[in-house]
């Protein structure tokens, strides 16, 4: 009779991990086989390179606005992609449907230094890195999207999943891509960044606070824009309605959370 409680439990994570890790150590090896067919390499694939600066405006009680300035980048030669803070290589990718594995900057930060009356006392939130999968499917009337991703630096060591619609608009030198969608948070992720612990409350009085997980709706919109030949602007506008779950957090005062990011990019 086999021993049930012996066999070891395998969760969400560490899965995405192993698949993720396995998917791309089989491209490298084997490329050319037909179960990761791919478009020709693109041999004119454009690489533009800049900077962008983001104002993060988050829920989290606090003062200021997040400033950060991130390297931009963008490359995609059918193979591999670079878009903005996100890098990633297909595994799929014949035009229609797309199946690619990535790493990108994921989460919030918390600095207790910017924070009102007791939540000054609370721990730092760091911001962390995910890697993920990506499934796109390409249609007459836009793209449809999911992802799954977890993070890999263990700050909360949670996962996240977003499903979208993404349309593409162009008018000249412009061209505007709109996307909505709904935002997964899991237990794990929720408790991190909105959680607050025993040991916190009991030094800061802060009320202590447990989480589960989340699903958000979102909007979101980016616009680049060619002033010549070589220069580009780049503009991303996002916005994230909170879920009670999150919104419920003694470390929050708004129902609604976005991202503003301008940049300028240089097309070699």
């Amino acid at each position: 009779m086999s021993n049930l409680s012996a066999t070891p439990i395998i969760n969400s994570r560490t899965l995405l991990l192993g698949l993720i890790g396995a998917a791309l150590f089989s491209t490298s090896g084997i490329a050319s086989a037909a179960l990761f067919k791919n478009l020709p390499a693109d041999q004119d694939a454009e690489l533009s390179v800049g900077l962008n600066v983001l104002v993060a405006n988050t829920a989290y009680d606090t003062d200021d606005n997040e400033i950060r300035v991130l390297p931009g980048v963008f490359y995609d030669n059918n193979r591999f992609y670079a878009r903005g803070a996100q890098a990633g290589v297909y595994l799929f990718n014949d035009g229609t449907n797309e199946l690619s594995a990535s790493v990108q900057l994921a989460g919030n930060s918390f600095d207790p230094d910017d924070a009102n009356g007791a939540l000054a006392g609370l721990d730092e939130r760091k911001i962390s890195a995910a890697a993920g999968l990506t499934y796109q499917r390409r249609t007459p009337v836009g793209g449809f999207r999911a992802q799954f991703a977890t993070d890999i630096l263990d700050r909360s060591g949670g996962n996240t999943g977003r499903l979208s619609y993404i349309a593409r608009i162009t008018k000249n030198k412009l061209t505007v891509y709109p996307s909505i969608g709904f935002e997964y948070h899991d237990a794990d992720y929720n408790e991190y960044y909105y959680g607050v612990s025993d040991k916190e409350s009991a030094k800061t009085g802060v009320e202590a606070y447990s989480s589960n997980s989340s699903l958000n709706p979102y909007i979101n919109i980016s616009a680049n824009y060619d002033f010549s030949d070589k220069w580009a602007g780049f503009a991303n506008q996002s916005l994230s309605y909170l879920s009670n779950e999150q919104y419920d957090s003694p470390m929050v005062d708004s129902r609604t959370e976005s991202a503003t990011t301008l940049g300028l990019l240089y097309k070699f």
